[in-house]
């Protein structure tokens, strides 16, 4: 079952957006929302607002289901620490984390074996600047002023590797990101065709505010919005009443 009305969350903090869209399908029959829009503002240092014990809480009860923790899927859409180890010149961050690729990929053989969207955001397989799409806007946006803002976007999806007829295909979801600068703050897009709101959406939001926060950096400009537009949301791979969501449902709602 799935619920067609609209829902639109706008929140300062991730924790309470993500809370939000979870509780809502907890609370109303069905499993999916289509579509739904995430907006979130309210960032320190780039970094979005967090409530801790929302984000402890689920990464125990993702562990409990062997699920990925958030920090591990935000990795997928942008690598943190090694934004770090690379001192923030991106440079060598593209550099190394393509060294790194076959390890990430081995390390998680069934889930990567199609790709890693930060491996499309900077190696798409086609375009310039050898398929590295973040290094083209970026460039582009510093080379001269008044430069087209339908030039700010990257794509995910890729019709030639993913219309495939398989009856269920884990990657691609996140499906393109786009990037508008105002002045002197950026703002980020993103569309999800279908999102599993329990085991990835925190991840994808926290990865998404991380790689809005990376380019912003790189444009000169201070992060300020993240939009994520979602066709389907869905919960349909774990029971609403699954006992393991019980401590996750009452932090939630505490803190919603």
């Amino acid at each position: 079952m799935i619920n067609t009305l609209p829902l639109i969350i706008e929140e300062t903090n991730l924790s309470h957006a993500w809370s939000r869209a979870f509780l809502h399908i907890i609370d109303n029959p069905g499993t999916e929302i289509s579509p739904m829009l995430i907006t979130l503002t309210g960032f320190t240092n780039g970094m979005p607002n967090e409530d801790q014990a929302i984000r402890d809480t689920l990464d125990s009860c993702l562990t409990a289901n062997g699920d990925q923790q958030v920090h591990t899927v935000a990795n997928t859409i942008f690598p943190s620490s090694l934004w770090r180890l690379s001192q923030r010149d991106r440079k060598k961050l593209f550099e190394i984390y393509l060294n790194t690729l076959p390890r990430y990929k081995a390390l998680e053989p069934h889930k990567n074996k199609r790709g890693i969207y930060f491996e499309r955001l900077i190696a798409y397989g086609s375009g310039p600047n050898n398929g590295n799409q973040l290094e083209y806007i970026i460039s582009q946006y510093k080379s001269r002023s008044g430069v087209r803002r339908s030039m700010f976007q990257a794509s995910i999806f890729d019709p030639a590797r993913d219309h495939v007829p398989d009856p269920r295909l884990g990657f691609p979801c996140l499906q393109h990101v786009s990037f508008v600068p105002q002045r002197k703050s950026l703002i980020l897009n993103a569309f999800y065709a279908t999102q599993q709101l329990f085991n990835k959406a925190y991840g994808n939001y926290l990865g998404l505010c991380r790689l809005g926060d990376f380019m912003a950096h790189e444009m000169g400009l201070s992060f300020e919005r993240m939009n994520c537009f979602v066709g389907v949301a869905k919960m349909d791979n774990i029971n609403k009443k699954c006992p393991t969501l019980e401590e996750l449902k009452k932090v939630a709602r505490q803190a919603v």
